[in-house]
């Protein structure tokens, strides 16, 4: 008691708990706003009865928590402390199945005009296995007889679109979608759709490109982890080499080849492992030409050859007549995946991520406010996000804890109480409004 004013020394401190209580009314339901909350508490019996508040007492101003993250929390772990240790109570409690993960990426619209814009050029970032990738190179070029690719120091260049409302948004822009200035939330839950873990970008930042970033977060379930079922965005070799080194499985779908139609599809050219080389579906022989600096090796088939082929028009439309056909450096660990996939156990564990990871954004979104994000800047944006997936969690180990008979009987009788003046205050409201 001692930490918080008197009335005679100035105005009454705020207890933490009750500031945080807050927020928690705010995510849990969904509102769009702290200023909203506070209307919201100030005229419903159930919200400040949560916050330990009586019915006279005058609830704090809106901008309190505004102050709170200014002076306090911004640039700290706080926000991160509370959902892992409310994923953590889970976990203790047994609720947690990390056996089977699920990852995916969701768009949540930045709060900016679209039309506020500008182009600025930034210097593209490397890829977080760059520097494995050229080792793997200069090991394959050096086996072919090649001499080993310097590296490249010039930085890249590429031009961004940039709003001015918001720079720390991306340009998300998807098949037919309308473009939008977005955050993207990779994200990695359970079978029992408990969030494990997520990371947090700019909306035009690939799913791929943020795999590492979510999957390192899942090294405290290293142990129990057997498979990670993941969508086609994140089906690059890079990808597949990572999981299947950690000596997890990967459940992945089916990706349709981008060949031109009436051309033959890759997987018509097969690949001889022993000579290293490739047979084209007219029984010639594509040698290795070169391995790329993207990690691609080229076999080129002989055009001279070519010219007299009946299958030429299927096979390749260049001038020379020579067809390329391309293997990654990592193409094995790729196969590896694809092999697995006709396995009917991963086969089933991917076919549950519409009930799990799916379901996880649908209620996010639909419940809890994620479609849009409430303030500016991916400092916030990480807040709300975390706070969210926080109550999603809290929601479930609550439900589960109540079914399960391990909820102590005051809590049990405070939730039904709760959920008693959560039903009955929209009513009274409306009839003596």
């Amino acid at each position: 008691e001692g930490l918080y004013s008197s009335y005679e020394a100035g105005r009454p401190g705020i207890d933490p708990v009750s500031l945080f209580k807050i927020v928690f009314i705010q995510y849990l339901f969904g509102i769009r706003s702290m200023r909203q909350t506070i209307k919201e508490i100030n005229v419903n019996v159930a919200y400040r009865w949560f916050i330990g508040y009586g019915l006279t007492e005058p609830i704090p101003h809106f901008s309190t928590f505004g102050k709170n993250y200014v002076r306090r929390f911004k640039d700290t772990d706080i926000f991160e402390h509370i959902f892992n240790h409310i994923l953590q109570e889970a976990v203790n409690a047994g609720f947690v199945d990390a056996s089977a993960i699920f990852i995916d990426g969701t768009h949540i619209k930045a709060s900016a005009n679209r039309n506020k814009i500008e182009k600025i050029s930034v210097t593209k970032s490397a890829r977080q296995y760059q520097d494995e990738l050229d080792k793997e190179i200069n090991n394959d070029r050096n086996r072919h007889g090649k001499s080993p690719l310097k590296k490249d120091e010039t930085p890249k260049e590429t031009t961004r679109t940039v709003s001015t409302t918001d720079p720390d948004s991306g340009l998300f822009v998807k098949g037919e979608h309308e473009r939008c200035m977005a955050y993207v939330a990779n994200t990695a839950c359970d079978r029992h759709n408990f969030i494990l873990g997520f990371h947090v970008g700019a909306g035009n930042i690939h799913d791929s490109q943020m795999f590492h970033d979510v999957y390192k977060k899942m090294s405290p379930f290293a142990d129990e982890i057997e498979t990670v079922a993941v969508d086609a965005g994140y089906k690059p070799p890079g990808i597949m080499r990572e999981i299947l080194s950690s000596g997890k499985i990967p459940a992945v779908p089916y990706k349709r080849p981008m060949t031109k139609e009436g051309f033959f599809r890759k997987y018509e050219y097969v690949y001889d492992e022993y000579y290293d080389c490739y047979i084209c579906p007219a029984n010639k022989i594509l040698k290795y030409a070169t391995t790329t600096r993207d990690g691609y090796k080229e076999y080129r088939s002989d055009g001279k050859e070519c010219t007299q082929c009946p299958y030429l028009n299927q096979c390749t439309a260049s001038c020379n007549h020579v067809k390329t056909v391309t293997r990654h450096v990592w193409a094995d660990y790729l196969e590896k995946a694809e092999e697995y996939r006709y396995i009917p156990k991963y086969r089933d564990i991917y076919r549950q991520r519409k009930e799990t990871i799916e379901r996880v954004f649908a209620d996010a979104k639909e419940k809890h406010g994620l479609r849009y994000a409430t303030m500016r800047g991916l400092a916030k944006i990480k807040m709300q996000v975390t706070l969210t997936f926080a109550c999603m969690n809290l929601k479930k180990l609550t439900l589960w804890k109540k079914r399960a008979g391990t909820l102590s009987p005051t809590i049990v009788a405070l939730l039904q109480n709760l959920s008693w003046n959560l039903r009955i205050i929209p009513i009274w409201q409306q009839k003596y409004a």
